[in-house]
């Protein structure tokens, strides 16, 4: 499996995402969209800082279950209910990212919502990563 970041030269310079990504492999993997819900059901953390760490942790923990891992994520998608906080935030975001993605960035979308599920929720993380089969099928 392989995954080719296209980051052209006649764009900005990307900052937490790639403008494409290439996708060689055979099983793909959709993630449902994940907030900051601990194990008992409640909403974590108070910032967005706080509740992007968590749904990300849980975002991995999904992809890590179906056999993948950071690397392998193609494309995600962030909803927050606050882009101002997100903006304001983004750096200390990327440093989460890092920590805990690390530094292969996949296409990403930023949209601002209304409304998460839960209601305390202020952002939440969906996306499709692209695996090889087991034994490099």
């Amino acid at each position: 499996m392989s995954l080719h970041r296209h980051n052209p030269a006649e764009l900005p310079p990307p900052a937490g995402f790639a403008h494409a990504v290439t996708a060689n492999g055979s099983r793909l993997v959709f993630l449902s969209g994940q907030t900051a819900l601990d194990g008992a059901g409640t909403v974590v953390g108070s910032t967005l800082t706080e509740q992007f760490a968590a749904a990300l942790g849980n975002l991995l923990v999904a992809l890590r279950h179906a056999g993948g891992a950071p690397a392998d994520l193609a494309r995600l998608t962030v909803h927050t209910t606050d882009m101002a906080a997100y903006r304001a935030e983004a750096a200390e975001l990327d440093r989460v990212w890092r920590r805990m993605a690390g530094i292969d960035y996949p296409a990403l979308t930023v949209v601002e919502v209304v409304r998460l599920r839960e209601e305390r929720a202020l952002v939440e993380l969906d996306g499709f990563a692209v695996l090889e089969e087991p034994g490099g099928v």
